[in-house]
């Protein structure tokens, strides 16, 4: 069977992004047929009343494009795609029932767990990965060991849960999928990995037709159907585009690429264990909820997220595509000095936002912002500002008003 050349993953972006703008429209109307409608909440960041099910318009654009360009009849690579397209139908319509009638938090996981299973099932699964100073490690895949299958299975359900909890301010989920993705068709194509390649440009293609109702301010939410299967669907292209391969930079390219959702939902998530709260509980913790507290707008804060992303994008690319070095562990001095600063330019972009975000909090800074307040507190009562709770006052306002957008 001929694989899939670089025009085709082309025609197969360009198909998706067409289908799934074309039918967005539509599942907003049927969004509100249905009463399938996001409310403005304290803890969200939008201002008015917008319909969900975004995620089936997303689903659509993957579904043709795949049928079309992805490996097709009876052989195990061709069973393998079928099985994607199978668990991506699996996950959208419980994510659809979410985002209608909210379901409960061990339902939803018992359905990221049959879409996972039922992938794994089809053969995306990690037998063998190759890791770097090591070299291959292998997975044992017989009885109660069959830990490759197994250790598939709940990557893809995190994966799922991860793009789900960034998917909180208009156009963040998508965008970041549709450069995470874009970078990984690449990649994919350079590793010989043709189908994963053009599964991700699909994937690419969709959230990008998604994105034009999706930008702030968003006329359409993608729902719970739209962030699992996207989730889904990017572990998908990790697993069989990188991880799968015999490259040794295989296994650290996904790392890089999916820096920016894993390190916000590491966080989150190592605040709430923190604080003893359920994991799966939503709270304001979130970059963007970050963001909007200290004066961002919706706008701003994609546009950051986006320029972090894209660094590390840049950095995944660079370290396939720059010869560095001759695979034999010899390195270029030259090229090792230039992939050397973007490194460090990435590393000191991504500490940046760390700082704004105020994740870390620096005893340098707050002992610069209690100095601030010491002249307030001196300063005479009754006016805007005064008194030592005066700066503490447009703080809580920030809060109040994150959900307005900017």
């Amino acid at each position: 069977m001929a694989q899939p050349t670089e025009l085709e993953a082309l025609y197969a972006f360009l198909a998706a992004l067409a289908v799934t703008a074309v039918l967005t429209p539509l599942t907003m109307r049927l969004a509100r047929a249905v009463g399938a409608i996001d409310q403005p909440r304290e803890r969200g960041l939008s201002e008015r009343p917008t319909p969900l099910l975004g995620g089936l318009a997303i689903f659509a654009g993957a579904l043709v494009a795949g049928l079309i360009w992805l490996p097709s009849g009876y052989g195990e690579q061709s069973m393998l795609w079928h099985g994607v397209l199978i668990g991506a139908a699996v996950i959208t319509f419980v994510g659809a029932l979410d985002d209608r009638f909210e379901l409960h938090p061990a339902v939803k996981l018992a359905g990221q767990v049959v879409a996972a299973v039922i992938v794994v099932h089809y053969g995306v699964a990690v037998k063998v990965i190759t890791l770097p100073f090591i070299g291959k490690l292998n997975f044992p895949n017989a009885g109660a060991t069959n830990a490759g299958p197994i250790l598939t299975v709940i990557g893809l359900v995190a994966m799922m849960n991860v793009v789900n909890f960034s998917d909180g301010v208009d156009g963040l989920a998508a965008g970041v999928c549709a450069i995470i993705a874009g970078a990984m068709a690449v990649i994919a194509y350079d590793l010989g990995r043709q189908p994963p390649g053009v599964l991700a440009a699909i994937t690419a293609g969709a959230a990008l037709g998604f994105l034009i109702f999706n930008f702030p301010p968003a006329s359409s939410f993608m729902g719970d159907c739209g962030a699992n299967l996207l989730g889904l669907l990017m572990g998908v292209i990790t697993v069989e585009a990188a991880v799968k391969t015999t490259a040794v930079v295989s296994f650290v390219l996904p790392l890089i690429l999916l820096a920016v959702p894993f390190l916000d939902t590491t966080f989150v998530l190592l605040k709430r264990l923190k604080y003893k709260q359920p994991v799966y509980r939503p709270d304001s913790e979130h970059f963007h909820h970050r963001m909007a507290r200290i004066g961002f707008s919706n706008r701003r804060t994609i546009a950051y997220l986006y320029t972090w992303t894209l660094m590390l994008a840049g950095l995944a690319l660079a370290l396939r595509f720059v010869p560095y070095s001759n695979h034999k562990g010899h390195l270029y001095t030259g090229w090792t000095i230039v992939m050397a600063a973007l490194g460090l330019l990435v590393v000191a972009a991504s500490a940046y936002l760390v700082y704004v975000l105020e994740i870390v909090k620096f005893r340098g800074r707050a002992l610069w912002q209690s100095t601030r307040r010491e002249p307030a507190a001196a300063a005479p009562s009754g006016g805007a500002v005064e008194g030592a709770s005066g700066p503490a006052e447009p703080r809580a306002a920030t809060r109040a008003g994150a959900s307005r957008r900017a």
